[in-house]
């Protein structure tokens, strides 16, 4: 049976009249579009469910059951990734279907099987598509050497966010580009650059591996898809210091949580050493979230930036990060040595803008005081 056809297969029934195959399931996404609806769960005992602007929705559909949920995996997963499922308990797969490409993670819990299934527009995101609260993005894609953390909880755009500057530079520089990814979200494409993609279990057995690979490949560009330990934060430390410009994420939600994370990988009494090592290779911090707008239906991402500027730098050598947010609220012309902003400054402009509303901006924040000052500004 083919890909199409076995996709087409009506495996699901959904209620008494109607069977539904895993193309209908699908057909949701592209229906509303993938910036309103992100995610689709399946999982025993439950009707399907949908993320839509950030919330999730509960169909009116029959609840599934784990036999049908093993069909519709079969559909999405080769044989390979089945036997890792069988395996492992979990697998990280993605699927290029009818102009999205689909990130999943089928795995058991005490029901039986479940999928997370995201869904990914295979247009490249652009600058604009982002929307960066300032002019930081040319400094970022101009960089020749060091660290940038994109950063924010599961579903918070990061993957999208690094997409548009790798896809940037890409289209701008005759460079080499190495992507480690678990699994590949975005194809990037250009005739300028040289871009590797490598997708982790499939063309490389873990992170820790592929960059001690890529090291020795003449890269310039690194992406890592998660800096998820001590071995890999080493060895992505250790590219940035030693002439590459290296893109990664972390799931944190908020700048200075960002370092503080990154240090507390490592055994203390590496502390000083890798603080010593994160404050000169580390270049940007952008730790961002996804709010749902008020002038139009989708949402939109919101941003605080930390600069690694000579004051930030000392600051994270001597672990005094209590300090660094004074930095990023005082360092916030939009020039070269600056172009720092907190959450709360990018949500406080929105509000004023009227594109989020006052209450989606006082969930959001994470300092409410900072927020309040912010709004009562000019």
């Amino acid at each position: 049976m083919s890909q199409t056809e076995a996709l087409s297969q009506k495996i699901y029934a959904a209620s008494d009249s109607r069977q539904m195959s895993m193309l209908d399931l699908l057909y949701y996404f592209k229906r509303e579009g993938s910036a309103r609806v992100t995610d689709l769960h399946l999982k025993v005992g439950r009707p399907p469910c949908y993320r839509v602007d950030g919330e999730l929705k509960v169909t009116g559909a029959h609840p599934l059951d784990h036999a049908t949920l093993v069909k519709l995996a079969r559909t999405m997963l080769d044989d390979t990734q089945m036997k890792t499922l069988q395996e492992r308990r979990s697998v990280n797969a993605s699927r290029l279907i009818e102009g999205y490409r689909y990130r999943l993670n089928a795995y058991f819990d005490m029901r039986g099987l479940a999928m997370a299934i995201r869904a990914l527009d295979t247009a490249l995101p652009s600058i604009d598509f982002i929307g960066f609260p300032n002019g930081v993005w040319r400094d970022i894609v101009n960089l020749s050497q060091g660290l940038v953390l994109v950063t924010g909880t599961t579903g918070a755009g990061k993957s999208t966010t690094i997409a548009a500057l790798i896809n940037e530079i890409g289209r701008t520089r005759p460079c080499h580009i190495i992507t480690l990814e678990d699994p590949i979200e975005y194809e990037f494409k250009s005739d300028i650059a040289m871009i590797s993609q490598r997708a982790i279990g499939r063309d490389v057995p873990n992170y820790e591996r592929g960059l001690r690979d890529c090291l020795r490949e003449d890269p310039d560009v690194i992406f890592v898809g998660e800096m998820t330990d001590a071995d890999s934060a080493t060895w992505t430390l250790s590219a940035a210091e030693t002439g590459h410009l290296v893109f990664s994420g972390i799931h944190t939600r908020n700048a200075i949580g960002t370092v503080t994370r990154v240090l507390d990988m490592f055994p203390a009494n590496r502390a000083e050493e890798i603080a010593t090592q994160l404050s000169l290779g580390l270049r940007y911090v952008i730790s961002q979230k996804l709010i749902p707008r008020q002038d139009r239906h989708g949402r939109i991402a919101v941003m605080e930036i930390l600069n690694n500027t000579f004051s930030v730098a000392n600051l994270i050598r001597q672990v005094k990060l209590e300090q660094i947010y004074s930095l990023i609220q005082t360092h916030t012309r939009d020039e070269p040595a600056q172009r720092m902003t907190t959450l709360e400054r990018t949500l406080a402009t929105l509000v004023k803008a009227g594109t989020i509303s006052r209450a989606e901006a006082e969930r959001a924040c994470n300092e409410p005081r900072v927020l309040e000052d912010e709004l009562q500004r000019e």
